[in-house]
């Protein structure tokens, strides 16, 4: 039964194996078949292209005893080692005596081994061929390899004090004497040698000190190599140990601080995923090389892929714990950085809190001294304003920041308000206006500071200091003792305080000081019978006012206008011109414009019309043109322009009678120059001006060259003409207009009339935004340019750069004349 149970399923894994003496020795070990795909699926039903697996699977199921129950009772008998047969022919006669002798009893075992290995007729025969094919094989690889290992003469010495009980369990396992351990007697020939260490010297030095035991030399170089079995013996080892040195690869390993620093730089390349659909479930790879990863392993027949693929997710486990660790790690250490530096600040803020409390106690320290001071100055007067000035600037100085924070200008305020009050008692702003700059200055500074931007800031201690002190005395005098006709002391103290009044104290004594006395003064004033004129007294606050005094200007302009209306006054007289001149500036230019159309301008043509005015070369009087060229400055040029207009019918008709007299030109030409050196340069710049004194420069010459002088006036009169016939049509129309109006109220305007006449011939009539001429608004007729004087009921068109007074049929003439033009 133990025989039976030591044979157990050792025929189908080796080749060329028999039962020796108790021991199984074969030729080599059976190599197994790779497990297919059908075979996975199909196990034993599976089809196989090899006839060797076709007689093993056979035979493992023709001894197979499925009705046979095993006996799990017994003990555990393990399996003994293999033994390699050797060429017995090539073995030394003293170590083939050794081996005969070697562990054996002579004839312990059973002779029917070899009966029961294979006991068919066919079977024996495929024992025989497989054990030849062994034997060829074994040559071949030994005439390969040129194994020269020898055994030690002390091999197993030992035992001769002994009942050799080693050798025979190393004979029942398969061991054969001069042959090394292992299946294929790959292993050593000589046993490990004992080495006894030095008391006084390392391990590594007995190992130097120890001498290798003696061997024996069997085999012979001049033997054959065909005919001549190798010895077993330490050579063989040394060339097998060579051998299998030059095949093993170099393990490489990687740590862990390389693993992650291959990750970093994975991380921070771009990564494409690719998606593999080829199978039952969608994989996904970042590398192609890991593509086709399993067709490669089966095609090189890698040896366990099951064992590699399952080495190989306990790897990506393993890395993905690295990762995690590591990500775990480096999160503990951002956190203990965080709370290092929350620590710091945390130390920080508790050293600046510090700091701080220490600067409180010795402000407290510093107010509670001053506050004890207060209190004893009630009684001694012992605290004075530089005193509280320099101890609050010794605190600005050492805690600028803390002076802010803690707002110490308001308790300075506090301190130093009724020391003020004291100093500016009895004080009068009008007549000693200088009175407490300097001091006013100095705590402005401790006040206010130099980053008070808010002017408007009525909340601030500084404020709210001069509200207190100097606001009331400044009321008390602008009501009681100033008079708006005499603004000097009041300008004299703003001026003086410009620098120290805040902007809303300064808006406070304007709005209700000194705006209330001017409107009273401006209600009183009497044009004719006031001997200061009112620009002296009211022009010097246009600084400060500014648009405040729209009101005041209206109320003095309906003064002028009514004095000017009801005073039957001359030109000569130049106050009229004294009064007005002044507001020229001032009033805006459509009031002005309105004022002296209405009172200036028509004088000044009175004074041209009326016959006092000679124009005469031999005594010529130029008291009236200087009364009208005074005007010239302060009237709007096209005003002045139409007062011109009079004077220069006179001139040219006097110019034109004198050329008919063959004068002498050199004093033509004087006087010419003389009379255009009397008109201003202001109208010398109009292009009408110029052009009537052109028309007598013509004159001059016609009369020079001996030509015909043209009467002057005479082109005129046929245009005037023209617009007399234009202006018929135009009452006419006007007429109409009237009567077809359901009311008849009201008449049509000039601007109407204008804009009617342009419809009626298809015209474009609008308004040009933005443009102005004189203060009038620009409007397009057509293509021509225009401005409507609804005052004087005419109309002026620009023609070449200027302008010129026109009728409707003009108008309508320039427009086409402009089309021609542009075709």
């Amino acid at each position: 039964m133990d025989e039976d149970q030591e044979k157990f399923g050792m025929e189908n894994d080796f080749e060329g194996g028999e039962w020796r003496g108790g021991e199984f020795y074969c030729q080599k070990t059976r190599e197994k078949r790779h497990r297919s795909r059908e075979d996975v699926l199909y196990g034993v039903f599976a089809d196989s292209e090899d006839d060797d697996d076709e007689y093993s699977r056979r035979k493992r199921r023709k001894d197979r005893d499925f009705s046979k129950k095993h006996d799990f009772t017994k003990p555990v008998i393990f399996v003994p080692a293999l033994n390699f047969m050797p060429n017995q022919d090539n073995v030394d006669q003293d170590l083939k005596e050794k081996y005969e002798n070697f562990g054996c009893d002579e004839s312990d075992e059973n002779d029917n081994g070899d009966d029961n290995f294979l006991p068919t007729e066919f079977g024996k025969k495929i024992k025989e061929g497989a054990m030849r094919r062994e034997k060829e094989r074994l040559e071949e690889k030994k005439k390969k390899a040129g194994l020269g290992q020898v055994v030690s003469v002390d091999f197993a010495g030992f035992e001769k004090h002994t009942k050799k009980i080693g050798s025979k369990l190393l004979a029942k396992m398969g061991y054969k004497f001069g042959g090394g351990v292992g299946i294929n007697q790959q292993g050593i020939v000589n046993p490990i040698e004992v080495m006894k260490p030095s008391i006084l010297n390392g391990l590594n030095e007995s190992k130097k000190n120890t001498t290798p035991l003696p061997t024996l030399q069997t085999e012979k170089k001049d033997a054959p190599v065909g005919d001549v079995q190798p010895t077993v013996g330490i050579s063989r080892e040394r060339s097998g140990l060579k051998q299998w040195k030059k095949n093993k690869k170099k393990e490489e390993y990687v740590t862990a601080e390389d693993f992650l620093a291959s990750k970093q730089e994975e991380d921070s390349e771009v990564v494409l995923k690719i998606y593999d659909m080829r199978g039952p479930q969608v994989r996904v790879y970042t590398n192609l090389s890991d593509l086709n990863a399993e067709e490669k392993a089966k095609e090189e027949d890698v040896p366990m892929p099951e064992l590699q693929h399952n080495v190989a997710l306990i790897v990506r486990l393993a890395e993905a714990d690295i990762q995690e660790i590591d990500s775990d790690l480096r999160k503990e250490r951002d956190i203990a950085l965080s709370l290092k530096k929350e620590n710091e600040n945390l130390e920080a803020e508790a050293l600046f809190q510090k700091n701080q409390l220490d600067k409180y106690e010795k402000i407290m320290n510093v107010l509670d001294r001053i506050g004890e001071e207060n209190r004893e100055e009630n009684t001694l007067g012992t605290l004075t304003l530089d005193s509280l000035a320099q101890c609050f600037r010794d605190m600005h100085k050492r805690y600028p920041e803390d002076y802010k924070l803690c707002n110490l200008s308001c308790i300075a305020c506090s301190y130093a308000l009724p020391l003020f009050i004291r100093v500016f008692q009895e004080w009068d702003p009008l007549r000693n206006p200088s009175h407490g700059l300097e001091l006013m200055s100095q705590w402005k500074e401790l006040l206010q500071g130099d980053d008070c931007f808010d002017i408007w800031d009525t909340s601030s201690p500084y404020t709210y200091l001069v509200s207190e002190v100097v606001l009331p005395a400044v009321r008390i005098s602008g009501i009681n003792t100033w008079h708006a006709r005499d603004p000097e002391p009041m300008l004299r103290f703003l001026e003086s305080w410009e620098k120290l009044l805040p902007s809303s104290v300064l808006a406070t004594i304007l709005d209700t000081i000194v705006m209330p006395k001017l409107s009273s003064a401006v209600g009183t004033w009497e044009p004719r019978h006031e001997t200061i004129p009112i620009h002296t007294w009211v022009h010097p606050w246009l600084p400060l006012l500014g648009h405040k005094l729209e009101g005041i200007y209206q109320m003095i302009r309906f003064k002028l206008s009514t004095v000017l209306d009801a005073w039957q006054w001359h030109p000569s007289d130049g106050s009229v011109y004294a009064i007005l001149s002044p507001w020229k500036t001032v009033f805006d230019s459509d009031s002005w414009q309105q004022l002296m159309h209405r009172f200036i301008v028509p004088k000044l043509k009175a004074v041209f019309v009326s016959d006092d005015f000679q124009v005469n070369p031999a005594s010529q009087k130029l008291d009236q043109l200087y009364w009208v060229m005074n005007w010239a400055s302060v009237i709007p040029v096209h005003l002045m322009v139409d007062t011109m207009d009079i004077f220069f019918t006179k001139w040219l008709t006097v110019l034109y009678r004198w050329l008919c007299s063959n004068p002498n030109f050199d004093e033509v030409l004087r006087w010419f120059l003389g009379w255009k050196e009397l008109i201003p340069k202001e109208l010398l710049a109009n292009e009408l001006i110029r052009c009537k004194l052109n028309c007598g420069l013509v004159m001059m010459n016609q009369a020079a060259e001996g030509m015909e002088v043209v009467q002057p006036g005479f082109k005129e009169k046929i245009s005037y003409y023209i617009r007399v016939s234009e202006q018929r049509k135009f009452e006419t129309h006007q007429k109409a207009a009237a009567y077809i109006s359901a009311d008849g109220a009201n008449e049509m305007s000039v601007k109407e009339i204008i804009e009617a006449y342009a419809r009626d011939h298809g015209l474009l009539f609008k308004l040009k935004p933005g443009r102005m001429h004189n203060g009038h608004q620009i409007y397009g007729f057509g293509n021509v340019s225009i401005i409507i004087d609804s005052l004087n009921q005419k109309v002026y068109a620009q023609n070449e750069e200027r302008w010129s007074l026109e009728t409707l049929g003009r108008l309508l003439e320039l427009h086409n004349r402009s089309l021609s033009k542009r075709r």
